[in-house]
């Protein structure tokens, strides 16, 4: 498959309903072109990501946005899994969750994620957050080719 220039395949591992419509609703008012595919957990992230099941024809993504507080397997173990894994630690991981602890923060860190951005609760705040990141991946940061 291919993208346009400028375009980026972004997973979100996300278990709220409500934070998966506010993303799907910040990428849409912000007009963002990237491709978002969404799971829900992070058993069914690592599927995705190993192309494994019903997810054999994923496409890798560019960006990962990882929640921490998932069923089966949360985003901590995602994360160790990811960054020990050659053929999928290079694709950048941005922790987006609830979480403030600074252990949460630390950890994260520990475990290679690239970046750590608590989920502001007002909307408006919420779709800045995704505008920013968008930005910063997209018209900044050079993500190597698939």
């Amino acid at each position: 498959m291919t993208v346009a220039p400028g375009v980026i395949e972004v997973l979100l591992v996300e278990d709220d309903p409500g934070d998966v419509l506010m993303t799907r609703e910040a990428f849409e008012h912000n007009k963002v072109a990237n491709r978002l595919s969404v799971v829900n957990d992070g058993v069914t992230a690592m599927d995705f990501l190993r192309k494994r099941g019903e997810y054999a024809d994923a496409v890798t993504p560019d960006l990962i946005l990882l929640d921490l507080n998932l069923p089966r397997m949360d985003g901590r173990e995602v994360l160790a899994e990811l960054k020990e894994d050659p053929e999928l630690r290079r694709i950048p991981v941005v922790v987006l969750t609830t979480s403030e602890a600074e252990e949460d923060v630390a950890r994260s860190y520990s475990l290679y994620a690239n970046a750590f951005v608590t989920k502001p609760v007002d909307f408006e705040r919420f779709i800045e957050v995704v505008r920013q990141i968008d930005d910063f991946f997209v018209t900044v940061v050079r993500l190597p080719s698939r």
